[in-house]
């Protein structure tokens, strides 16, 4: 195997990484998410677990987190829940470091 070929499996592993990384901490976004979203709906008990799934699960209905946040805005919406759209991307953002924050902690 030549050098050219022993940087391009090393770039495809990063790559594989990176998306497999990026994959998970989706996921834990979602899931920090739902659990601070179903607090705000009054949700309790079994009520958070499943509400969780469905933010979790929402987020394959489309590439990108659009889909998320439009489930959590239509949720919050429907309920009466005085979120505005800034803030429900800012704490989609803040989760989202907490979230790569803990995966890095985790090694």
């Amino acid at each position: 195997m030549n050098s050219f070929d022993k940087r391009k499996e090393s770039f495809e592993a990063k790559f594989a990484h990176d998306a497999e990384l990026q994959f998970k901490a989706e996921a834990r976004r979602n899931r920090l998410l739902g659990e601070w979203g179903a607090g705000l709906l009054g949700h309790s008990g079994d009520a958070v677990a499943a509400y969780v799934k469905e933010v979790i699960k929402s987020d394959f209905e489309m590439p990108g987190d659009q889909d998320v946040f439009n489930k959590i805005r239509k949720d919050f919406d429907d309920a009466g829940v005085e979120q505005s759209d800034h803030q429900l991307r800012r704490t989609m953002d803040e989760f989202m470091a907490k979230a790569i924050e803990q995966l890095q902690a985790e090694g």
